[in-house]
């Protein structure tokens, strides 16, 4: 006669309800994964068993459902068993599926413990670096300005014009231009604006004359820039390429000569109005970080106060060939052990097998409550039902006792 049977199966439905309380109490924590007790039966050279035993603890990493957010360092994998890989200060490397990051007064991408999330730079060419994953940082530094080198535009010059009787050019003077229009602002090396006009002079049937102007001044010692010439067609066949360029612009600030090139390709001379059908140019001023998001692939994009974007890094995810392998550590965090294998660490995306990102979006608890709730009242019918095994063997050995 022996109490041990009820006794393990007292110490199993025990552990049971300890994971199925786990498990609801972290019912609303993101990106945690429920867990289910697997039991193995006890025999020790006898046909009649000893009872049961706790053979393990397997968690389910079955992608929770995903909820919006408003905050864009919230951060939720998709379609993927990938994990956000982080690390401490110190340089260890936890694993994690909750993706509320915040910032850092040194501008590290953080979770609630302060781990930082890892993933690639970028490079001084702005290109994202590749080799071991390090902590992203988010710099808070001014985007240095860059001067104009290029600049594309297409009009249409009006065919029905006629050539200006009023000579010579004088931007000051419409009578002497059929057509003029801003090609800025552009900016100097030290990110300063400045007005360039274009001013366009019919000459003959299909010939144009274009002039210029730098904060109103003339261009060229107040000469013709370049000259254009259409066909038949009204399609622009000269000058070749369709570019003209601009050299040595000073001006009275500090700043470098500014050298442009002004590609005019696609120009037309139809019998419509002169209008601008495309403009562009490549100069900004500088400007501060104004906000930051975090793409599907992984590219953290920073938006600036001077209409500018930049790439500032790329998160990576980690996958493993046995997930049930990781050690949980708390704090919604996984070790990698010998059993889980080495991480698989990649950029992720759709099609990947770590997943894709959603920013402002976090992934649920896959804790599914009515199940929870259902094994809650098995395992303490279980649980009652081995009290009562351990009470009828005392009642059994007391009848015995009792035997005089």
């Amino acid at each position: 006669m022996s109490f041990s049977q009820g006794i393990s199966g007292l110490n199993v439905a025990a552990a049971n309800l300890d994971v199925i309380g786990n498990n609801i109490a972290n019912s609303g924590t993101i990106g945690f994964k429920s867990a289910a007790a697997t039991f193995q039966d006890v025999y020790a050279g006898s046909r009649i068993g000893l009872g049961a035993a706790v053979s393990g603890v397997v968690q389910n990493f079955t992608q929770g459902s995903v909820q919006t957010s408003t905050r864009p360092l919230d951060v939720a994998i998709l379609n993927g068993d990938g994990f956000f890989r982080l690390a401490s200060a110190s340089g260890e490397v936890m694993y994690s599926r909750n993706g509320q990051f915040t910032r850092d007064k040194d501008g590290y991408i953080v979770n609630a413990s302060g781990l930082r999330l890892t993933g690639f730079g970028v490079s001084a060419n702005g290109t994202i670096n590749g080799g071991t994953p390090t902590a992203l940082q988010v710099q808070t530094s001014s985007m240095n300005p860059n001067a104009t080198t290029r600049i594309e535009a297409e009009f249409n010059l009006d065919s029905r014009s006629t050539v200006p009787t009023a000579t010579p050019f004088s931007a000051n003077d419409s009578a002497t231009y059929n057509y003029s229009n801003a090609l800025g602002p552009i900016y100097d090396s030290l990110g300063n604006p400045h007005e360039l006009g274009a001013f366009f002079v019919k000459t003959g049937a299909n010939t144009w004359d274009v002039y210029g102007t730098a904060d109103g001044a003339a261009l060229n010692g107040g000469a013709a820039l370049t000259s254009l010439t259409f066909d038949n067609n009204g399609n622009m066949t000269a000058p070749a390429g369709g570019t003209l360029n601009i050299a040595g612009l000073n001006f009275t600030n500090g700043s470098a000569p500014l050298n442009m090139a002004v590609n005019l390709s696609g120009t037309t001379q139809f019998g419509n109005v002169n209008e601008v059908n495309r403009l562009t140019q490549d100069g900004f001023t500088s400007g501060t970080l104004t906000s930051f998001s975090i793409n599907e692939d992984g590219t953290i994009t920073g938006k600036y106060s001077n209409e500018q974007s930049k790439l500032l890094g790329q998160v990576v995810l980690s996958s493993f060939a046995n997930v049930n392998g990781l050690e949980p550590k708390g704090e919604n965090v996984w070790a990698e052990t010998l059993a889980s294998g080495q991480p698989l660490t990649g950029r992720p995306g759709a099609g990947t097998k770590q997943g894709s990102l959603a920013s402002g979006a976090l992934e649920s608890s896959n804790v599914d409550l009515t199940s929870e709730l259902v094994n809650l009242i098995v395992a303490q019918r279980s649980y009652q039902a081995n009290a009562q095994t351990v009470k009828t063997q005392d009642q059994v050995m007391q009848t015995l006792m009792n035997i005089r």
